[in-house]
């Protein structure tokens, strides 16, 4: 059976990105006005969007953690997502997803300022093709900056892998399904911490330092498109108030 090779000869994926290029990415901050918090984010095909509430009360009140903040984290796949319908209720990955970004978005807030209080973090995945975690864990760090939360630094993050025995980054879901290993990695640039690190296949000691490093590389690449995202929200919002 023939298959379609997904690098040709000349190292350019199917999608015509360079091996190291992530796919094109725009991001919008503040798009539900009924959240504290919210950004969009397309990469490439795939379209995440995330709303933050909170601070806020927590219920059950026997929940309520004394010393800080709780994090919440919901990652879903809407319906309409992937191209054969899937069941609106949470899946098992979905679960495990949503324990990821969730300990991938904890390290860079200042949970201890609020108390008794719960931070709520929903990401909903409008159409997937591969890196919706990592697609999720950007928009997510964005609407906390949003909401106003204070946060150590942004989280970026990418993922890299191995596909057809090369180094690439920011895979699709074709390239994902192909992949010999796949590395999600979300970081906090400034602060040069890693707070997300998953491998799914196998590598060499050296190929995981290359894929790693690549992820890293993008990831940084991600962050200064956050920043701008950022400036273009709140330099607008200054041009109107000085109006």
């Amino acid at each position: 059976m023939f298959s379609r090779k997904l690098i040709d000869e000349s190292g350019i994926r199917a999608d015509g990105r360079r091996l190291d290029e992530l796919r094109p990415i725009k991001l919008e901050i503040g798009v539900l006005s009924n959240a504290d918090g919210s950004a969009y984010i397309e990469q490439g095909k795939s379209k995440v969007i995330a709303a933050v509430y909170g601070p806020r009360e927590l219920h059950p009140k026997h929940l309520s953690l004394p010393d800080r903040a709780m994090l919440r984290c919901r990652y879903h796949m809407a319906p309409f997502s992937v191209e054969q319908r899937k069941s609106p209720a949470p899946s098992r990955r979905e679960m495990e997803l949503s324990k990821v970004v969730r300990e991938a978005l904890e390290p860079s807030i200042f949970l201890e300022y609020y108390p008794r209080t719960s931070i709520d973090v929903f990401i909903e995945v409008l159409e997937a093709d591969g890196g919706t975690r990592c697609a999720g864990i950007t928009a997510a760090s964005l609407a906390l900056a949003d909401a106003g939360i204070p946060t150590r630094d942004l989280v970026s993050a990418c993922a890299a892998g191995k596909v057809e025995g090369l180094f690439v980054l920011d895979l699709t879901d074709a390239e994902d399904k192909a992949s010999e290993a796949d590395v999600p990695l979300a970081i906090m640039p400034n602060l040069g911490s890693i707070t997300l690190l998953q491998m799914d296949g196998m590598l060499t000691l050296d190929e995981f330092q290359s894929i790693v490093e690549l992820a890293v590389k993008g990831c940084k690449q991600i962050h200064s498109i956050q920043r701008e995202a950022l400036k273009a929200k709140y330099v607008a919002v200054k041009e109107v108030v000085e109006e």
